[in-house]
C-alpha cells in the first residue's frame, strides 16, 4: 500500500464559506507512513457522484479516505455511496446503536431517530469507535485495497486516525517512507529561482522538486521516497547545501523556518533589539515580529503612523520635512527609521511609507511606490521599491520588503563580527 487519495465530502465545501482543511492534516499523516497522496476531491452530498468517485479512487489508488458525510441527517450519504461503489449491502450495527444511546443519555438528551442511520455499517466493515462524537469512522478491506470512512469534524476525525486508523494503514504500508526537505528564499521571483536551480535538480531524478510562490516569499519543496532513510537524508542534505550556494542570501532557511523566525534568531543571537515606525503597512511588521514567541526580548514596540500628525506625534519626523517632501519620501522613510529608534531606545529602527491605493499616486509617485528605511548605530539605508498589484498585495510585499532588508543587514552584521 503506497498510494492514496482523499474524497472530501460536503457540499458546503464547494462554496466560497468552507474549506477542507482535513485533507492537510491526512496528507502529513499518510506521507509519514509512506504513502503517497495522489489525488484529492471534494464532491458534493449527491450519493450517485459520491459513489462514482469511490469507484474511480479504487482504481488508482491502494487506500481511499473519504471526509464527512457520516452525520445523521438526509444528506449525510457517504455510508451508502462507499456501500453503493462496493456493492454492499449496508447492515444495522447494534453496538455502535448501542453507543450512540449511551452518549445521548450521558448528555441527558433523547436519541433522535434520525441518529440510527449512524449505525449503519457497510457489510464486511470494521467500526473505528469515535470517543468524541456519534459517527463512528469505518475501515472496509477489498482484496489489496481498503477505503477509510471518517467524520468530517477535524477533532473527531485526528482522534480516530490516531487511536484507530493509523494502526491499521502501518500494518499494510511498506518499508518505504518519505525524506522531505523546504528551502525558503526571498527578493527573487519564483520564475528566478526555478532558472537558477533546475539545472541543479534535474541531476537528481529521484527527487521530486516542487518550486511555490507563497504571500512571504518562494518555498523550494524536496522530496525522495525510499526504504533507506538514511540515503534520502544525505541526497537530500546535498541537494539543499548547492540550492542554497546558488541563490546565496536569498535563502533565508533550510529547515523550512519562517522569515519571521529567522530573523528573531538573527536578532537574539546578536543581541539586538527593534523598533518599527510604520505607515502604509498599516502594523504587519509589526504583527509579523511579534507572532514569534518570546518576541519581547527583541522587538520594542512599533507606531502606526498613518496620518502625517502622528507621523510628528509618534515618531519625531518634522512637520517641515512631510510638507517639503511629502510623507511618501526617502526622507520620511529615514526621519521614521530614526525616530522609531530614538523613541524605544532600540539598535534598529524600520520605517516604512508608501501609497499603497487604490488612489492616491502621481505621476511622480505612483500607486505602489514605498520607500523604507533602516536605521542602526552607523548610520541609515533606505530603499525605494515598486509594487504593483491591489492595495493588499502592495501592503504585504512592502511589509515582506521590510523584513527582508532587516535579515540582510543582521546577516552582514554577522559577518562583519566574525
Amino acid at each position: 500500500m503506497n498510494r492514496a487519495e482523499i474524497i472530501a465530502v460536503g457540499s458546503e465545501l464547494l462554496t466560497p464559506y468552507r474549506l477542507d482543511t482535513n485533507s492537510l492534516f491526512l496528507t502529513e499523516e499518510l506521507n509519514r507512513l509512506g504513502i503517497a497522496v495522489v489525488r484529492k476531491s471534494v464532491v458534493a452530498d449527491d450519493r450517485q457522484a459520491l459513489a462514482a468517485a469511490f469507484r474511480e479512487a479504487l482504481e488508482r489508488a491502494d487506500l481511499v479516505v473519504s471526509t464527512g458525510g457520516l452525520g445523521p441527517t438526509e444528506d449525510d450519504l457517504t455510508r451508502e455511496a462507499a456501500a453503493d461503489a462496493l456493492d454492499r449491502r449496508l447492515l444495522l450495527d447494534e453496538s455502535v446503536l448501542e453507543n450512540i444511546r449511551e452518549r445521548f443519555a450521558r448528555l441527558g438528551r433523547a436519541m433522535a431517530p434520525n441518529n440510527q442511520r449512524q449505525a449503519m455499517v457497510p457489510e464486511g466493515a470494521a467500526v473505528l469507535p469515535n470517543s468524541s462524537g456519534t459517527a463512528p469512522g469505518l475501515w472496509i478491506e477489498t482484496g489489496e485495497r481498503a477505503v477509510l470512512l471518517l467524520p468530517g469534524p477535524p477533532g473527531e476525525l485526528r482522534r480516530i486516525f490516531a487511536e484507530r486508523a493509523r494502526p491499521l494503514i502501518e500494518r499494510r504500508a511498506g518499508a518505504r517512507r518519505m525524506a522531505h526537505r523546504m528551502l525558503r528564499a526571498v527578493g527573487l521571483p519564483e520564475s528566478d529561482v526555478d532558472h537558477r536551480v533546475a539545472p541543479i535538480y534535474q541531476s537528481y531524478a529521484d527527487v521530486e522538486t516542487t518550486i511555490l510562490a507563497t504571500p512571504e516569499g518562494i518555498e523550494i519543496h524536496l522530496t525522495r521516497w525510499s526504504d533507506d532513510q538514511a540515503e534520502s537524508t544525505r541526497v537530500l542534505d546535498e541537494l539543499a547545501a548547492r540550492i542554497a550556494t546558488t541563490l546565496g542570501d536569498a535563502v533565508f532557511s533550510t529547515e523550512g523556518e519562517t522569515l519571521d523566525g529567522a530573523i528573531a534568531r538573527e536578532l537574539q543571537q546578536a543581541g539586538l533589539s527593534v523598533a518599527v515606525a510604520e505607515s502604509c503597512t498599516g502594523g504587519i511588521v509589526s504583527s509579523r515580529l511579534t507572532r514569534i514567541p518570546g518576541s519581547s526580548l527583541f522587538f520594542l514596540g512599533g507606531a502606526v503612523c498613518y496620518s502625517n500628525q502622528m507621523k510628528t506625534a509618534w515618531a519625531g519626523v518634522p512637520a517641515e520635512l512631510i510638507e517639503r517632501h511629502g510623507a511618501v519620501s526617502s526622507e520620511v522613510a529615514i526621519a521614521l527609521a530614526e525616530g522609531a529608534r530614538s523613541a524605544t531606545g532600540a539598535a534598529l529602527g524600520l520605517g516604512l511609507t508608501g501609497i499603497a491605493g487604490p488612489g492616491g499616486g502621481t505621476p511622480e509617485k505612483p500607486v505602489g511606490t514605498v520607500h523604507i528605511a533602516l536605521a542602526h548605530e552607523g548610520g541609515v539605508r533606505e530603499q525605494l521599491i515598486l509594487f504593483a498589484g491591489d492595495r493588499e498585495r502592495i501592503r504585504r510585499l512592502a511589509a515582506q520588503s521590510a523584513l527582508d532588508i532587516l535579515r540582510r543587514h543582521l546577516l552582514r552584521a554577522r559577518r562583519e563580527r566574525g
